[in-house]
């Protein structure tokens, strides 16, 4: 198992991701290139920082990553609004998809704040 695996925020990002591809298959084909691939993107880009940053050596490095993983899953937020907003999705598919998100936001944002202390103490 790759070490990234064992971080839980990675996985609530993991879960993310397939739920955006899942969710945005439905998305009007001329939103391929715009709202469906910046959701996509900004889903996957929250699950990738967190492996690729836990692979970096140092804790500041793996910061670094934590911070765009998060800038990510701000940026999900508001395309996810949008895709509501414009009737893409159901309320309660928006709440579903905003309640993974935020649960992958804290437990990334949980994860930042152990990293950031566990280099603290060193």
């Amino acid at each position: 198992m790759p070490p990234y695996q064992r971080f839980e925020a990675w996985q609530r990002c993991h879960e993310l991701v397939l739920e955006i591809y899942t969710v945005t298959k439905t998305f009007p084909q001329d939103e391929k290139f715009g709202l469906t691939s910046q959701s996509r993107r900004a889903a996957f880009s929250a699950a990738a920082n967190i492996a690729e940053g836990s692979a970096r050596r140092g804790a500041a490095e793996f910061r670094r990553f934590l911070d765009i993983s998060l800038g990510s899953l701000s940026e999900l937020a508001y395309a996810l609004r949008v895709a509501r907003d414009l009737g893409f999705v159901s309320h309660k598919c928006w709440e579903k998809l905003d309640t993974l998100r935020d649960r992958a936001g804290k437990l990334t944002w949980g994860l930042y704040r152990a990293v950031s202390n566990a280099s603290d103490k060193k």
